[in-house]
Parts: structure tokens; C-alpha cells; sequence
């Protein structure tokens, strides 16, 4: 798979080698950085450093929370030292997002592995109008993230081969499907994976001034919902004034159009709509068990928002997944016995290895912020010159914004830069009264937008292999140059989302005021 940086005779010869110069050296810097795992343990060692010359000066605030003096403390002390080795183990298994998201990912890798996922992408937007196709599949971007990773592998083959079908650019279809899912990656209208990662650093990072804060896996839902209904619309609008006017979109003349990829058999078909029956079978059931005041899903005095439904989604999330792969794999012969089933469920737990080893020293790292006490420093004094210098929360929010979407295009892992970032941002803004949902909900359009443009991530390597399959003298380049427009277009116009949202208050999900 090359990844040579060509520039075709088409391009603006004005504007590429300006691109390829600066993605050059993104690409430079970032690869000069380490490996996220090791990146929490060289920030944990210049934590420590931190905290012992801020302990030896005596710096202190007052926490809000209970009008007490916090000091900080040195985690290089000889009690600093015992508290790390002491807590090690504990700190990895209370970690928050640990448990959540091996929970959805065992019941995702059911859907994932029978098919049901694939299935339902292909019938996305298979069969569609031509006019509708862009938009089925940019929409479908934003719904493929129910397979995490996954997405990628199945989503961007099968957006060239539905763009080709209905006589399209493939090379426009691999990257219609490639930036939906890169620069959408955090808006969905379907509950995934990444929610329960976020809402579990959200929710840590929140108990530092609230030790009772509980942000839930869909606390930006209904903001997700019409994200993704409007970053398809930006998709569709942009790829027909800008991207389907470029003159290069023509594939190699060797290029043979196999269309099999998007062909269902009857058999799967039928699986299909058997398990969406189910589960739509499944939702009137919910919805009449929690229809009673009296339920015992709902919470004090018979509330919604806070009730042990919400408080369990996400293995809520991870059951209906694991019912929607049991079903489908039973009616296309994909399961065949019981046993099938926990033996798919640990392929989800293979899955997320390499994330369950970066969770290792990001929970380190996040125990040791929070014992130090720098971030109720920070976080206090922050909140305390927002309030003095009068700067407006919107401009507050933007410089937020443009600072994470720069920091997104060298790391690339979310779960990392949230790590991160949540630590100050949300103590900080919870201050000044910005609740922890309304920070992730900003968080989330910074590590979406500049992703589908950045040769740091490992998918736009991926994509551009796709790509090379319809023209083999693509380069970084020639992906970027595609993929930038969009990813400008929908980063733009999901801020105007955001701050259309927050100025009206319109909750961001069940039980989460946008302000």
C-alpha cells in the first residue's frame, strides 16, 4: 500500500505543494511523538515534577465545594510514592471507562462478527435513488460508529462501490464515506462505544468539584441525533458544489467494478429485517416497563433522568447489540450453537486489548492528578480569571474548540486528548457554570472535525489504500486535498450547531441541561 505524496497534473499547482508542506510536517511532529501509553507515564513524571515545586511553594486554593483549603501535594514524596504503588491495581480497575465499554463491546462484537452490522450498512445505502446517494452515505458514516473501529473497514470499500453503482466517481464515494466517518466520528444518532468512554472520563473528571457527578453514556444524545442529521446535509451539499466539480474523479482505465460487495443474499436479507423486528419488539417492551411511574427503572418520585435506566445504559446498550448479532447470526446460520456466542463476545475483548492497555496508565495518570490536587488549582484559579476578566462564555467555548481541534491532528485517539484535557476543562468551566455535559459536547466536535485530514491517524493511511484501489498514483495529498473542504465545512457548521443549541438551552440528552 504506498503512501506516496503524488500530486497529480490536475491539482492547483498553487495550492497542493502549500498543503503537502504543511501536512509534512504534521506528519514530522507527530510521529516524533510517543506512543500514547508511554505519553500518560512522561506526563505523569512531569506531573510529579509539577507538584513538587507547586508543593514546596505552598500553593493552595479554596475548593467551592466545601469552602475547605486544598493544598498541593507532592507526588514525589515518600507518601506520594507509597499512594501510587498502594492504589496501582485500584486505580486500574475502578477506572471508569473500563468496565463500560468491555460491557458494549462484547455485545458489539456479536452484531459485528454475525454480519448484522455490515448487513445494515449495505441496506443503508444500497438501492437508494441516485440523487439520494451521497447523502445515504455520508448518513451512514455517522451511524457506522456503532462499530467503532470497524466502521472504517466495511463503510469506505462500500461507499465506492455505491457511488460507482449509480454511475458516481468511486473515488468520490471512498471519500464521501472515509470523512463522514473521520470528521463525524462523535456524532451518531445510534449510542456507541465512545459514549461510554467519554461520559466515563466526563463523569471523573466532574467528581472533582461535584463528588457526586454522574454523566451518562447519552448525555449528548439528543445534540448527537441532530449533529448527524446536519453533517450528512453539509456532506451532501459541499460534495455536489465543490467536490463533484473537481476534474480529477476519474479512476485508473484498469479499474474493474465488482458489485458484489453490495449484494445481499435472500437469506441475509431476511436475517436482516427478522432482528430489526426484534428489535423494535424490544423497544415497545422498554418502553412499557418504564411507562409506570411506579417502575423500578425510574428514579426518586418516578423520575426519568435520574434513574437506574440511565445510570445502566450502557449495558443496556450492550445487551441490545448482543440480542441484534444473536438473532441475526441464528437466522443466516452465522451462529449455529450456544457456545458460538461467548466465543464472539471475547473476540470483542481482543479487540479492545490495545485499549485496555492504554486505559492502564491513563487511569494511573488520572489518580495522580487527582491526589496532587493540581487540577482543583487550575480549575479554581481558571474559573476565577474567567470571572474577573469578564471574557464571555462563548469565546471561552471557542478558543476551547480551536485549541482541542489543533491538538486533535497530532493525537489522534480521543480517549487519549479527552484524558487529557477533561481533568482542567470540565472542573474549570463547572465553575463558572457550564455543566461537565456541555464541555464534552464541545470536546466532541474538536476530536471529529480535523481527524478526516490529519496522515496521523492509522484510518487515513486505511482510506488512502482504498483509494489507491481506483487510482493508484493517490498521495497523502491527493486524500487531504479531498477530504479538507469537508472536514472544514462540517467542523464550521457543527460549532453554529453547538452555539445554537447552548443559546436556546435545548437539553443535550436525557437529564443534561445544556446549561
Amino acid at each position: 500500500m504506498s503512501t506516496a505524496t503524488h500530486v497529480s497534473k490536475t491539482d492547483n499547482p498553487d495550492e497542493l505543494p502549500r498543503v503537502l508542506r504543511a501536512l509534512a510536517v504534521v506528519e514530522r511532529v507527530g510521529n516524533a511523538l510517543p506512543h500514547p501509553f508511554w505519553l500518560f507515564w512522561i506526563l505523569s513524571g512531569i506531573l510529579g515534577v509539577v507538584s513538587a515545586i507547586l508543593a514546596s511553594n505552598g500553593v493552595s486554593v479554596v475548593s467551592p465545594a466545601d469552602d475547605k483549603e486544598v493544598v498541593v501535594q507532592n507526588l514525589l514524596s515518600g507518601e506520594g510514592l507509597a499512594v501510587a504503588m498502594e492504589n496501582a491495581i485500584d486505580n486500574f480497575a475502578t477506572f471508569g471507562p473500563m468496565g463500560t465499554i468491555v460491557v458494549v463491546m462484547m455485545g458489539v462484537a456479536i452484531a459485528e462478527k454475525t454480519g448484522f452490522l455490515s448487513s445494515l450498512m449495505k441496506v443503508t445505502i444500497s438501492g437508494v435513488p441516485t440523487s439520494w446517494v451521497i447523502f445515504a452515505v455520508a448518513f451512514a458514516g455517522t451511524m457506522s460508529h456503532v462499530a467503532s473501529a470497524a466502521a472504517y473497514v466495511i463503510l469506505v470499500p462500500l461507499g465506492g462501490l455505491a457511488f460507482h453503482a449509480v454511475g458516481k466517481s468511486p473515488i468520490l464515494g471512498v471519500v464521501v464515506a472515509y470523512t463522514s466517518i473521520a470528521s463525524g466520528y462523535d456524532a451518531s444518532p445510534i449510542p456507541t462505544p465512545n459514549d461510554a468512554i467519554f461520559a466515563g472520563i466526563t463523569t471523573e473528571a466532574a467528581q472533582i468539584i461535584d463528588p457526586s457527578a454522574y454523566v451518562s453514556p447519552v448525555s449528548n444524545w439528543y445534540i448527537n441525533i441532530a449533529s448527524s442529521l446536519l453533517l450528512a446535509i453539509v456532506i451532501t451539499v459541499v460534495t455536489k458544489l465543490v467536490l463533484a466539480k473537481r476534474p480529477d474523479l476519474d479512476p485508473d482505465p484498469d479499474v474493474a467494478y465488482d458489485g458484489r460487495g453490495l449484494v445481499m443474499s435472500g437469506r441475509e436479507r431476511h436475517a436482516l429485517w427478522t432482528t430489526l423486528g426484534v428489535l423494535a419488539l424490544m423497544g415497545i417492551l422498554t418502553v412499557a416497563v418504564m411507562w409506570p411511574a411506579s417502575s423500578p427503572l425510574r428514579g426518586e418520585g418516578g423520575s426519568l433522568t435520574d434513574s437506574p435506566f440511565l445510570q445502566g445504559m450502557a449495558a443496556y446498550v450492550g445487551v441490545l447489540f448482543a440480542l441484534a448479532g444473536i438473532v441475526y447470526g441464528w437466522r443466516c446460520g452465522a451462529i449455529t450453537a450456544p457456545a458460538d456466542v461467548p466465543k464472539l463476545m471475547a473476540e470483542g475483548v481482543k479487540q479492545i486489548a490495545p485499549v485496555l492497555v492504554l486505559f492502564f496508565a491513563i487511569a494511573q495518570f488520572l489518580a495522580y492528578f487527582e491526589w496532587t490536587h493540581i487540577g482543583d488549582v487550575v480549575a479554581v484559579q481558571s474559573a476565577e480569571m474567567l470571572k474577573t476578566t469578564g471574557v464571555p462564555i462563548p469565546v471561552v467555548f471557542l478558543f476551547v474548540l480551536a485549541l482541542l481541534s489543533v491538538v486533535n491532528v497530532l493525537v489522534t485517539s480521543g480517549s487519549a486528548m479527552w484524558s487529557i484535557a477533561a481533568p482542567v476543562l470540565v472542573p474549570a468551566l463547572m465553575l463558572v457554570a457550564v455543566p461537565a455535559e456541555t464541555t464534552q459536547a464541545l470536546f466532541r466536535i474538536a476530536d471529529s472535525g480535523s481527524t478526516s485530514i490529519t496522515p496521523m491517524s492509522p484510518y487515513f493511511i486505511l482510506a488512502l489504500g482504498f483509494l489507491q484501489q481506483y487510482r493508484k498514483s493517490a498521495g497523502i495529498g491527493t486524500l487531504a486535498s479531498y477530504t479538507l473542504p469537508l472536514a472544514v465545512c462540517m467542523t464550521l457548521s457543527w460549532t453554529v450547531l453547538f452555539f445554537l443549541w447552548w443559546t436556546l438551552g435545548i437539553p443535550l440528552g436525557p437529564g443534561a441541561p445544556v446549561r
